[in-house]
């Protein structure tokens, strides 16, 4: 049997006099090298055991590169001998994003078990459904057993409830075998409230803030330390679990003036890691800046993200089919938002943004449409709702097919969010455990203040902090048994069939007409079309002649020239 193999022990602590290594058995000093960094060198000591770190004979802390919590963010932190992993993922090459169809799942509410081998069950679902790239949300160690992922603490290491670091690659395995590329959700714009010990170690953070606690320190004193902490992390995911792409939250709250922004940096260190390996591995920005910059190349001035999400595109559709208009969604509204969003990209081009109260996004440019992923809901607009409510909670079944047909046939990246295939009648909430009665209070009523700012009614809702909320949110795997259900997967199943055999979505030339005063929209992309009427009546839609057929939800009738579409009917043609 081989000696584990681990990476050397080396710690970034430049305002520590002395570091120390400790273990049950014994307190190991670490050698001050350059640059603040501290560096074990003392050959007897094994590093497979739990240890913590002291800094000038302070309280055991977590190694914050510690690659596994077996106990969580309190508990001491452990290496991990990535090479020890049998790997079976040799042959496979991703769908490039482009082609792709995009599923975002929680681990802990997207199977019984709420495990990575939990998901693995379910992947089979996922193939039959059509789905290229599994996104999942953030998977690093936070606070508790169950919560969102987003207040994460020791970045590289898995989620010991999830099943820690073997789980997650048995999980990216699978996922590989079956022909599934797999993406996963990091946030380096702040860390969570608990457990989180980085400026102890230095300076990690600014003294400005993001809407969810410290900035990361990307731009003052110590920010190349701080951004290499990111990069490796980055690097790790992709190199040691196999990741295909990382998609990165919230960007545009990253506090960073450097005139080599963090991200444009990331992307080369990605770029040059990847080469390297001979692969191509994709970042996705959250971003709501409206800026094109975000996907541009880095060769031609811009980030050099792969994608980004486009939340122009969900709001869109949001306000239209809902008629809600809180928060962001009062900048949407009718058909011809929706028309917009499809034929540029965002809504905002330099314009007027009521939201904002001021001009938002780029006024000449439109970004490449094949580098924005669109959805109609992500966990975002599902679990910011004090109910949770999913979009087919909001619609009738009818009006999901109609918008269903939009994301799924449109010119954006489709993305599904977990159970909206079989429009899941389990809600998603926002959830935590962070164990503090005072941090549990506050994050209660910082999310009711902004509820009631945006005009909702907050009876018949659960504390985050509750159990309650993370298992009302478990998806119920036997709805698809139910007629109902398996009917609107059929549906959705259907659509990523024809997106897959009648588009080549970063080729195809898009064109939307629409009739603001009979409700009706048509998105065509060459020759495949989709014509919806949002009336109560039935409407004659003008078409190319010979269009032929391929799905309809209501009554359609296909003549010569026109397709007839009853009341809130969706018609897909070639």
């Amino acid at each position: 049997m081989s000696r584990p193999r681990f990476r050397p022990l080396r710690v970034w602590a430049p305002r520590a006099r002395s570091v120390e290594l400790v273990t049950a058995a014994r307190r190991v000093p670490l050698r001050a090298s350059v640059g603040g960094h501290h560096e074990l060198v003392d050959a007897g000591v094994e590093l497979g055991g739990d240890y913590w770190l002291s800094l000038d004979g302070g309280e055991p802390l977590p190694d914050p590169r510690s690659e596994h919590q077996p106990a969580g963010i309190e508990g001491p932190s452990r290496r991990v001998d990535h090479a020890a992993f049998e790997w079976k993922d040799d042959d496979f090459r991703p769908t490039p994003l482009g082609a792709g169809v995009v599923y975002e799942l929680h681990v802990g509410t997207f199977s019984g078990a709420g495990t990575f081998d939990g998901a693995v069950a379910h992947l089979g679902h996922l193939v039959e459904l059509g789905v290229t790239h599994v996104e999942l949300m953030p998977v690093c160690e936070f606070a508790g057993r169950r919560g969102w992922g987003y207040d994460g603490v020791n970045l590289f290491a898995p989620h010991h409830a999830y099943g820690g670091p073997d789980g997650l690659k048995r999980l990216v395995n699978a996922c590989h075998t079956r022909g599934l590329a797999v993406l996963v959700d990091v946030v380096y714009n702040h860390l969570g409230p608990r457990g989180n010990h980085l400026a102890r170690f230095g300076p990690y953070f600014t003294e400005r803030h993001t809407p969810w606690g410290a900035a990361a320190n990307l731009r003052d004193a110590g920010s190349d330390e701080v951004r290499r902490f990111f990069f490796d992390n980055a690097l790790m995911w992709l190199e040691d679990y196999h990741f295909d792409g990382l998609r990165l939250d919230a960007v545009q709250t990253f506090d960073d003036d450097r005139a080599f922004p963090f991200l444009a940096e990331l992307a080369r260190q990605v770029e040059a890691a990847a080469a390297k390996c001979g692969k191509r591995w994709e970042l996705v920005a959250e971003c709501d800046r409206s800026d094109p910059r975000t996907t541009r190349s880095l060769r031609a001035g811009g980030l050099g993200m792969s994608a980004q999400w486009s939340d122009d595109f969900g709001f869109a559709l949001q306000a239209f089919f809902t008629g809600e208009r809180h928060g962001r969604l009062q900048d949407f509204g009718g058909l011809e938002a929706i028309a917009q969003v499809l034929g540029h990209g965002f809504r905002h081009q330099g314009t007027f943004s009521a939201f904002r109260g001021r001009a938002h996004g780029h006024p000449f440019e439109a970004p490449a449409r094949g580098g924005l992923l669109g959805y109609v809901q992500t966990h975002d607009q599902v679990g910011n709702r004090p109910r949770g409510e999913r979009f087919s909670m909001l619609v009738d079944a009818a009006v999901v097919r109609q918008a269903s047909a939009l994301v799924l046939l449109g010119p954006f990246v489709p993305m599904l969010f977990q159970g909206e295939e079989w429009a899941a009648s389990t809600p998603f909430l926002y959830f935590t455990q962070h164990e503090d009665a005072g941090l549990a209070r506050d994050v209660k009523e910082g999310r009711e203040r902004e509820y009631r700012a945006l005009g909702f009614d907050l009876r018949g809702t659960v504390a985050p902090e509750s159990e309650e909320a993370f298992t009302r949110s478990r998806l119920r795997w036997e709805e698809l048994d139910l007629p109902e259900h398996r009917a609107m997967f059929e549906w959705y199943r259907a659509l990523v069939r024809i997106r897959r055999e009648h588009t080549d979505s970063e080729q195809l030339a898009t064109r939307v007409d629409f009739d603001p005063s009979n409700a009706w929209l048509v998105l065509e992309r060459d020759r495949l079309v989709v014509a919806i009427c949002c009336a109560d009546e039935p409407h004659d839609i003008p078409l190319r002649k010979g269009a032929e057929l391929l799905l309809a939800s209501g009554s359609v009738e296909v003549s010569s020239d026109r397709v007839r579409v009853g009341p809130r009917g969706v018609a897909v043609l070639r």
